[in-house]
């Protein structure tokens, strides 16, 4: 049985992946900022914090006691939705960046001793296509600013850790139905789910540090 930590698996994409992994006999580890667990099921446990709070934060990693063998970072907010780059809520902005780019970074340190219990660990970051340097325009730019961020931080991430066989890849999941992306995205949050874990599970260390769609096709930085 692999163990899964996903942070923001209350709802859409998060949640689509933590029930697919479940449904298949794997045990998940969910957090949510606040509120009820959001899966009932014998192999789920939940943990409550915000990705901003380094206390809570590591006070939720010392109570997990197993290790973990695949972590999600997939909490993360749109934040200010300016039109261009000459318009800035500069509050809003920073709080973007603390949870899209400083949140993972977080999560990544607080949980990496579970991480380095397991013997072929994994690291996922959910990206955009909106953070590729490739990928034009500036509306929404706090969000794609922090996406381009998260990407970059990501790769430092998996050339650091390769030296201990952990595995990091940063993934777009697609446009999918959720809050964030709308009712007329392309695809259901369980399609998105179901092609980025089948992402994960073919994820090698001689794969590691790509930035990769959904669907396993590689996307430019």
């Amino acid at each position: 049985m692999t163990t899964y930590l996903i942070t923001g698996c209350g709802r859409g994409v998060g949640l689509a992946m933590a029930t697919a992994l479940l449904a298949r006999g794997d045990r998940v580890i969910g957090s949510v900022r606040c509120g009820q667990a959001p899966v009932t099921h014998e192999n789920f446990r939940h943990l409550t914090f915000d990705v901003r709070d380094d206390a809570a934060v590591r006070a939720a990693a010392a109570h997990v006691d197993e290790a973990i063998d695949v972590l999600i970072n997939n909490a993360g907010i749109m934040g200010p939705r300016t039109v261009s780059a000459l318009e800035m809520d500069f509050a809003g902005f920073a709080d973007v960046l603390a949870v899209n780019v400083l949140g993972p970074l977080r999560v990544t340190h607080a949980f990496l001793p579970h991480l380095r219990k397991s013997n072929a660990a994994k690291v996922m970051a959910i990206s955009s296509q909106l953070g590729s340097v490739s990928f034009p325009g500036s509306d929404r730019i706090a969000y794609r600013t922090s996406k381009a961020a998260l990407n970059k931080l990501m790769q430092g991430l998996a050339f650091d850790l390769a030296k201990e066989g952990i595995a990091v890849v940063v993934a777009h999941p697609g446009w999918v139905r959720t809050d964030l992306g709308g009712a007329g995205a392309d695809l259901e949050p369980t399609e998105s789910a179901s092609g980025l874990i089948e992402v994960l599970d073919a994820l090698t260390i001689e794969t590691s540090g790509r930035f990769l769609n959904w669907d396993g096709t590689e996307r430019p930085w």
